[in-house]
């Protein structure tokens, strides 16, 4: 139920559209906000950014900004979104009595940084029914948190089930990392001092030992995503700082696509092809599924097929596969083409 009178009924289904892109923008640059209609088509997500990034002296002007975004542009398929400032800031209340007011009804999801529990998401949860009841707010605005504090991550599964509202959880690693006293700078993706080695070799103790770089949000991601899917809200991976590696991006999105997460966040123009390729099976792999799908008709049983076994639980990898491929292809033509949908 609605937890102000008035308040629109909070939402019942996640909608079935591609997530594989947040897009950030800092509202409060003129020339970036002349260069939103351009990108509208182009992301799945658009997100006004109110919090880190933008210096305290623009926040009033990110507000307006992002209002000024908001009431000017036809989003059409694409969805809108606000990072607010941390609930434990100066900013946050004006960022909400301001863009709900004025904009609410071209929101869709807010985002709430740096959650620590379910007694954040229910702060959150009823002011935004109070503000969308007091301002006739036709639609239930969805919460999105960032997973970045240690405690949050002590929590994660009581964040995920904490409202209705929830939408989903992106990683956080930088303000994690800072609060685990992680000894790293860096935003997301692996370090290379972060590697497993392998046993010296008996017979020549001196010879080179292999090493491999590992990924230390390995257990954060893994632990998120079942949360997440326990409760029926969407992961996502969160940023990647290195701009200037393409190549390393791409593989850092590819895993989390792979372990379960259904976008990122792109913090540059030139991740956005990046994520949409990381974030949408190849056209093999739809390929396999539906040979899979067709070949276990009703899904029970055991098929070989290319010489492997395929079995219920490979026929329910194959629908995930196929579904998300059919989603994506609703949205994209270009995809649409390549699956043959």
């Amino acid at each position: 139920m609605p937890l102000a009178s008035g308040a629109p009924s909070p939402p019942s289904e996640m909608p079935a559209r591609p997530y594989r892109m947040i897009h950030f923008f800092p509202p409060q640059i003129e020339k970036v906000r002349a260069k939103i209609p351009e990108l509208i088509p182009k992301v799945d997500i658009l997100l006004g950014n109110l919090e880190d990034a933008i210096p305290a002296s623009d926040k009033e002007a990110a507000r307006k900004g992002l209002i000024e975004v908001a009431l000017n542009n036809d989003f059409g398929d694409t969805s809108l979104w606000t990072r607010i400032n941390s609930l434990d800031s100066p900013w946050v209340l004006d960022d909400l009595l301001t863009i709900i007011p004025q904009a609410g009804d071209k929101l869709d999801v807010v985002m709430v940084p740096k959650v620590e529990g379910p007694w954040d998401i229910h702060y959150i949860d009823r002011l935004l029914a109070q503000l969308e009841a007091k301002y006739g707010i036709k639609k239930s605005l969805q919460v999105h948190a960032i997973l970045e504090t240690a405690l949050g991550v002590s929590n994660v599964e009581e964040i995920c089930a904490a409202s209705p509202r929830m939408q989903g959880i992106s990683l956080g690693p930088a303000d994690l990392a800072a609060s685990r006293r992680m000894k790293t700078t860096r935003v997301g993706g692996g370090h290379p001092s972060y590697q497993v080695i392998a046993d010296p070799d008996a017979e020549n103790p001196e010879a080179p030992r292999v090493s491999a770089q590992q990924d230390p949000w390995h257990y954060t991601l893994a632990r998120m995503v079942d949360a997440c899917n326990s409760a029926g809200i969407l992961p996502f991976y969160g940023p990647f700082g290195a701009i200037d590696d393409p190549v390393a991006g791409e593989y850092q999105f590819r895993a989390a696509f792979l372990m379960g997460c259904v976008g990122t966040w792109t913090l540059h123009p030139s991740q956005i092809d990046i994520a949409k390729r990381a974030f949408s099976p190849t056209a093999e792999e739809v390929k396999t599924a539906k040979r899979i799908i067709e070949a276990m008709g009703d899904g029970t049983g055991t098929v070989m097929l290319d010489g492997r076994m395929q079995d219920d639980a490979t026929f329910k990898q194959a629908q995930v596969m196929v579904q998300t491929a059919k989603v994506i292809a609703q949205r994209d033509s270009e995809y649409a083409e390549l699956y043959g949908f």
